[in-house]
């Protein structure tokens, strides 16, 4: 995926309410309820590695958790392909956190460092499939060496993964809806999120996440893999719903005006083949009752009756017979009983 699309989502989730609701909405465990989501607070995160670059594809924030911090370690990946090793690659991220926390003295009261949550929010197309601990890419060691090795292990937050009944029941969840707008929609429904989306954050807690949402959401919108649909820049997420609404309104009508002048188009031509297909019958009729007239002189009205309602297949059998039937009865049958 384009760096941008992953600089959109490392900008949503610098608002604490959208880290509020990943973990609320896509973390299933009792613990969560020991988080006090008023501490969150965004830590600097772009530490120098031993090859000098820095990562741009990571968000940290910690929380109050039972009066110690927890660090929130959020990696964004937008890889097109998996990575294997994202178990490594998490060890030595939260490794140079540590090594920043130590460096900065922001150890706990009792010395220790402070525990840290790993997630991978995952946004590719193919499912993902690599190992989420680091044990699966180690070989079978002896006894002796087993607890030397490292261990690591993420929570995997995979978007495409998420299922129908999973944002049903997170109807006000502002990732949630995030993740849907990430996938294919139609017009319609596009709509419908948006607009609960701008309805569930009118209070003045969201006024950031309202700014952000909307910068993001116009990305996202031309990135509709489906309807991809090019907005103004704006960054007040009310007057981008009203001019995404009358976008759609402006489209629907104008497909089906589109629709209504195909639909004239497809009738006339309908007309026209039907009108060469009785063409084509009669002229075989014709040339049927030319050939019928040489061999058995002057038609009856019941034969020439027939003839102007026979089908395809009739004129078809008639034709082939014309030379060998010995009357008008072996070709047609017996003529109708007189009235």
């Amino acid at each position: 995926m384009p760096a941008h699309h992953d600089t959109g989502y490392k900008l949503l989730f610098s608002d604490p309410l959208m880290v509020r609701d990943l973990l609320l909405g896509f973390v299933d465990d009792p613990w969560l309820a020991r988080l006090d989501f008023s501490t969150l607070e965004l830590v600097n995160s772009h530490y120098v590695s031993e090859d000098l670059r820095n990562r741009a594809d990571d968000v940290v924030w910690r929380v109050r958790a039972d009066e110690r911090w927890v660090y929130l370690y959020l990696l964004i990946e937008f890889q097109s392909s998996v990575d294997r090793f994202m178990a490594l690659r998490m060890l030595v991220y939260v490794g140079l956190l540590y090594q920043d926390l130590v460096r900065r003295k922001q150890l706990g009261p009792d010395g220790l460092l402070p525990p840290v949550l790993p997630i991978v929010l995952y946004n590719g197309e193919r499912r993902w499939k690599a190992p989420v601990e680091l044990e699966a890419l180690l070989p079978k060691v002896p006894v002796f060496l087993a607890p030397l090795q490292p261990k690591m292990r993420y929570l995997l937050i995979d978007e495409g993964a998420q299922s129908a009944e999973t944002f049903a029941r997170l109807p006000r969840n502002l990732v949630a809806a995030i993740f849907q707008l990430e996938q294919p929609q139609t017009l319609e429904a596009v709509q419908t999120i948006v607009t609960e989306v701008e309805s569930a954050t009118r209070s003045p807690e969201y006024a950031t996440a309202r700014r952000l949402i909307a910068i993001w959401l116009r990305a996202a919108l031309r990135r509709n893999r489906k309807s991809p649909i090019l907005l103004p820049e704006l960054d007040d997420l009310q007057e981008l719903n009203s001019m995404l609404s009358q976008r759609i309104e402006k489209w629907a009508k104008e497909f089906q005006a589109e629709g209504e002048r195909k639909g004239r188009l497809e009738g006339r031509l309908e007309g026209r083949q039907e009108g060469r297909q009785q063409g084509r019958l009669e002229g075989e009729a014709r040339v049927l009752e030319r050939q019928l007239t040489r061999r058995f002189g002057d038609l009856p009205a019941w034969v020439r009756e027939r003839l102007g309602s026979a089908t395809e297949a009739q004129l078809e059998t008639w034709t082939e017979a014309v030379l060998d039937a010995p009357s008008l009865s072996a070709i047609f049958g017996e003529p109708p009983a007189p009235h």
